[in-house]
């Protein structure tokens, strides 16, 4: 998606570890504009494979999947990380390892939203490992549902989270895709 692409060189910041901030538009402060045109493509992409939920995790992805759901009409289910009194007792959970933040978190969601049958599609902002996407999926797995695929903003492509996930037989649509990060260049592919 070149308007995804154009503004990750316009307002993308790189750092050590293969780090990329996008914070000033997509996950920390949102351009709306921008999500909404994100939003569009992904209906675009998944519109024939009857959504009725959209899954994500806390935090990141929340803006983009919600913004999504409008185009799909469905609601927004995100895992968190971590579970709160008002989360009812039966949740499904699973383990995830964040490469951003070097720590494995349990995430879960509420057995009362996520259910068999239900035809999921899973949004996030980034895939560098994959971890939380295969988290997400393995929730998808547990309540019966099927998870038709992986929506993705921004995927760091010279890591191996994508060719984990379609090599697992995983649709996954990504917006931009990045090929390196060297040299404090963006290149995509």
């Amino acid at each position: 998606m070149e308007l995804l692409e154009a503004r990750i060189r316009k307002d993308g910041k790189l750092f050590p570890g293969n780090i990329l901030k996008v914070d000033s538009f997509l996950n920390h402060q949102m351009d709306i504009d921008l999500l909404n045109e994100i939003g569009k493509e992904f209906y675009r992409l998944y519109q024939d494979c009857e959504v009725n939920k959209i899954l994500t995790i806390e935090a990141s992805g929340i803006g983009i999947a919600c913004i999504t759901a409008q185009y799909f009409h469905c609601p927004v289910l995100f895992a968190k990380k971590t579970k709160t009194k008002n989360i009812a007792a039966a949740v499904y959970k699973t383990e995830v390892k964040s490469y951003t933040h070097g720590t494995t978190y349990d995430v879960i969601v509420s057995k009362e939203f996520l259910h068999k049958g239900d035809r999921v599609l899973i949004i996030d902002d980034f895939l560098a490992e994959g971890n939380a996407l295969f988290g997400l999926i393995d929730l998808c797995r547990q309540a019966g549902a099927e998870a038709v695929g992986c929506g993705i903003a921004i995927e760091k492509s010279f890591q191996p989270g994508a060719q984990r996930l379609r090599k697992a037989g995983v649709r996954v649509e990504s917006l931009a895709m990045i090929a390196s990060m060297d040299d404090g260049e963006i290149k995509f592919r």
